[in-house]
């Protein structure tokens, strides 16, 4: 039941023998590590039996198309913003489609992400953040020094707003990240006034109440590098997230699960779209 999001791979054919894993290293760099054929007892995960079963429905996470949701025409907006409504109560998370980010911009994002992943070691050192606020972290587990069993993925975690931040390398990524968290803000602005108004209020209140305008902004990746014994690792567990809306891009390998009544349900990525998280901050205040 490992939850994935951006920068996936598939597992690579085991070879020889397993190592230990380095200190502070990447998981990455312990899944290049030549002959690797097993993981490190730190990272087997093991399933707890009375874990909610995969469910075998044919039900599919609601569709929100947010050109219906900023329409100009009352009906079709009305109606965007009941199905809105209803997706938050009943899910918790719902696709956005015809959003007014571009698809290059999106892969423009991963691609740079990638690209700080790529980076070696001693270039992502400098970032190993030990505080969760400071601007600029990445990482692996959430805390490696006393964390029984260490997740199989790395993490970089940036604040873009109230105050833009971003590494210097790769060259390009401060520009991308720019562009790129600007549009999405906007975006999320518009669905939580959507959200807003289907709890009957003002589309503002929620922005004013929860002052957004100067609201944190956190651009997060992670990354699932091969893993010789998937069975047995575990990219995230399962969570809630503790903000007010994520606004996910899935890339076209799966592996993301959300749960919904009683049951766990594969996330199936749609091209070009966001998987919208209903955060435990909208939860609080609805």
């Amino acid at each position: 039941m490992a939850a994935t999001a951006p920068l996936v791979s598939q597992p690579s054919e085991a070879t020889a023998m397993s190592h230990p894993p380095p200190k502070r290293t990447s998981i990455k760099a312990l899944a290049e590590l030549p002959g690797l054929s097993s993981i490190p007892s730190i990272y087997n995960f093991s399933t707890d039996p009375n874990d909610e079963a995969l469910s075998d429905t044919t039900e599919s996470i609601p569709i929100i198309d947010f050109s219906l949701l900023t329409s100009t025409i009352p009906h079709e907006r009305s109606k965007a913003i009941r199905e809105l409504g209803k997706a938050c109560q009943d899910w918790g998370f719902f696709m956005v489609i015809n959003h007014e980010v571009s698809e290059s911009m999106m892969k423009a994002i991963i691609e740079a992400c990638r690209g700080f992943f790529e980076l070696t070691e001693e270039e992502k050192q400098e970032f190993q953040g030990k505080h969760v606020l400071d601007p600029i972290r990445c990482g692996t587990s959430f805390n490696v020094s006393s964390d029984k069993v260490l997740f199989w993925r790395d993490f970089l975690k940036i604040f873009q707003h109230p105050q833009f931040h971003a590494p210097s390398n790769p060259p390009a990524f401060s520009e991308i990240a720019l562009e790129y968290s600007k549009r999405v803000r906007q975006l999320a602005r518009e669905i939580i006034g959507g959200i807003s108004e289907s709890l009957g209020l003002e589309d503002d209140y929620i922005d004013k109440a929860l002052n957004l305008e100067n609201g944190l902004q956190v651009l997060a990746a992670n990354f699932y590098p091969p893993c010789p014994q998937p069975e047995l690792a575990m990219g995230l567990p399962p969570h809630s997230d503790h903000g007010l809306l994520t606004l996910l891009i899935q890339n076209e390998i799966g592996g993301l699960q959300v749960l919904h009544k009683g049951k766990w349900i594969n996330v199936n990525p749609i091209p070009n779209s966001f998987l919208a998280n209903i955060g435990d901050h909208i939860e609080v205040h609805s």
